[in-house]
């Protein structure tokens, strides 16, 4: 995925920060699929537009959000802790790979010498089984999961977490995200981020409205350069 000529820049820390679900994997239907079991069991609805409007936002908001309102901090951890041993249990039968044109990009910019982390607002064990099945571990540096935070996207508060851990200040960080929450956290962190707009997520329209300077249909469009540029003259 690198460009024949490259951008010289100066020998600061460069840092590509990943969102997992709908950005380097898509296993969306395997989270809609325990979301509806878990709505089933506790007898309330849970709509295809439930889930889009709230992909990529930590167990406990949507919960509260979608589910019960009233739910105590208990039920929450009890809800959330079955529906993803139901999402893990799923992707261990079906098998993940990821994205068209992600292990390409995340090569090329760690040959370009940028760190790389994991951004999440994943349980840690989710994140922990999709690196160990698709083989991508060793390429990021830190792995920054729903335990670590105590905000969810659109709060920066988990990207920030991420540029810390891989010691690069916001500006020299690039996200790549698929929710326009997660856009908009990025956006809030002060970094430069690239969107995927994947088919029944979130349109072209509404990642750029949220502050994405990039949106690809697959990684596979871009090259290291690209990303470079955005550090070079991103807004």
């Amino acid at each position: 995925m690198d460009s024949p000529a490259s951008f010289q820049l100066r020998p600061e820390t460069r840092a590509a920060i990943w969102d997992m679900d709908g950005t380097l994997v898509d296993t969306a239907e395997q989270h809609f699929a325990a979301w509806q079991d878990i709505a089933r069991e506790i007898g309330r609805p849970f709509s295809r537009e439930d889930f889009v409007a709230t992909f990529g936002r930590r167990n406990p908001e949507i919960i509260r959000e979608v589910l019960d309102p009233s739910a105590s901090a208990t039920a929450i951890a009890d809800i959330g802790e079955k529906k993803e041993a139901a999402y893990r249990a799923a992707i261990q039968r079906d098998g993940v790979r990821l994205l068209p044109g992600a292990q390409a990009l995340i090569e090329a910019l760690a040959r370009q010498g940028w760190r790389q982390a994991i951004a999440s607002s994943a349980p840690r064990a989710n994140l922990d089984l999709i690196l160990d099945l698709t083989g991508v571990r060793a390429a990021f540096a830190a792995i920054v999961s729903a335990e670590d935070t105590t905000r969810g996207k659109p709060d920066p508060e988990v990207f920030l977490i991420a540029a810390n851990r891989l010691q690069a200040p916001p500006d020299r960080c690039v996200v790549f995200e698929d929710a326009v929450a997660g856009v908009a956290a990025a956006r809030a962190a002060g970094m430069a981020c690239v969107a995927v707009s994947s088919p029944g997520h979130h349109s072209e329209e509404s990642l750029l409205a949220a502050g994405a300077q990039r949106v690809v249909r697959s990684l596979a469009e871009l090259f290291a350069d690209d990303v470079n540029a955005l550090l070079v003259g991103g807004s």
